[in-house]
């Protein structure tokens, strides 16, 4: 009898972290900067932290320029970027190149050099369709701006789009929700995040919240909202394979996000940039300036690692499995005491259904998905 046949390790990705913005929104907790001005030194650190870690990801097949908002670099610092990115890494035939925007930022100059550096997926931040929404979250953009970049990105040579989408605002009904969904859709983006409104320690939505000057929807709206995006995108062929993610069909699935539910390695660059071996965590300095002053001082710019013991790693995997459409393995439930027990009330509750040898979310399940893992804890 002929061996099986060895199936090779899946390859890494790569994340850029673009620390800029023009605005900061008063949602956002991802760490930016608006001093415009420390490109040159941001992309002179990152050059240097990318000859020190190359090496570490010689072969790859997804790269994503995140942020921050990318599409806010002056055209000249965006194409020295993907220059260097070029210059450096290696993209194994058939990459996803995933590149973040803003609506007001997407010109069809941009889309074309886009395109012409490879671009494969366009990610744009649309979040609402509502010009009073809109200006509560802080955007600098308005909806007309989005539509014209919606028809500036399909006129492109770029393939795919990938929209974000925020839902649960103070004062939004299911009507007005879909009166943003249903526009979108006319694109027939390849993929949408439809996130639900967090309010995130230290930013100005928690100290309005605190004050008692922000009304966010009540749990049971909240859960509406959630079951509403869900069944609406389903019903129109899209696939709910993570809790805030939806793609066209299978092959559209963002292929980078995927490696960090699945505990495939990546590795991360720029400032507050997290990478990941398959056992060890380890991320930069989230300061623009402490990156920069490290790596021009001839020093790494990692603020600190961890290394996942096996029981960590097994906890991990339940609760980013149980975010996905791709479920847990049977096998990662099997130490906990009365698991079937466990798993035979959450199929009754309707909360998970079994596949093969796999315990999946349901819609229902998502909602209460970082809870499931607790019970296998």
């Amino acid at each position: 009898m002929s061996p099986a046949p060895t199936v090779p390790p899946p390859l890494p990705g790569l994340y850029v972290h673009v620390p800029f913005c023009l605005t900061k929104c008063p949602y956002c907790d991802f760490y930016s900067v608006t001093d415009l001005d420390a490109v040159p030194r941001w992309l002179q650190a990152l050059a240097e932290e990318i000859a020190r870690r190359r090496d570490a990801a010689p072969l790859a097949d997804t790269l994503y320029v995140g942020g921050g908002t990318p599409s806010a670099l002056a055209p000249r610092h965006q194409d020295a970027l993907l220059t260097l990115l070029a210059r450096s890494f290696t993209l194994a035939p058939g990459f996803e190149f995933t590149w973040e925007a803003n609506p007001d930022d997407l010109t069809p100059d941009l889309a074309a050099r886009l395109a012409a550096h490879g671009v494969t997926r366009l990610s744009l931040g649309v979040q609402s369709l509502a010009d009073p929404e809109l200006a509560a979250l802080g955007r600098r953009h308005r909806a007309a701006a989005t539509l014209t970049a919606l028809n500036t990105a399909r006129a492109s040579a770029v393939p795919a789009l990938s929209l974000d989408l925020i839902y649960g605002l103070p004062g939004q009904t299911e009507a007005s929700w879909l009166a943003t969904l249903n526009p979108v859709l006319e694109f027939a983006p390849e993929h949408l995040s439809c996130y639900q409104l967090t309010v995130e320690g230290g930013t100005p939505f928690a100290r309005l919240r605190d004050q008692g000057r922000l009304a966010l929807p009540d749990l049971e709206r909240q859960r509406r909202l959630f079951l509403l995006t869900s069944e609406f995108l389903r019903d129109r062929s899209y696939l709910h394979y993570e809790v805030s993610n939806f793609a066209r069909t299978p092959s559209h699935r963002c292929r980078h996000n995927l490696k960090y539910w699945q505990h495939v390695p990546y590795l991360g660059l720029g400032p507050g940039a997290h990478s990941f071996d398959g056992r060890r965590r380890a991320w930069n300095h989230r300061s623009l300036a402490d990156y920069c002053q490290a790596l021009e001082s001839g020093l790494s710019p990692q603020a600190g690692d961890e290394t996942l013991t096996p029981e960590q790693l097994r906890l991990e995997v339940l609760f980013l499995g149980f975010r996905t459409a791709a479920g847990v393995p049977l096998e990662a439930l099997q130490t906990t005491p009365r698991w079937d027990t466990i798993v035979s009330e959450l199929l009754q509750a309707g909360l998970v259904h079994r596949l093969a040898d796999r315990l999946v979310p349901t819609p229902a399940g998502y909602l209460v998905a970082d809870g499931l893992p607790l019970l296998f804890a």
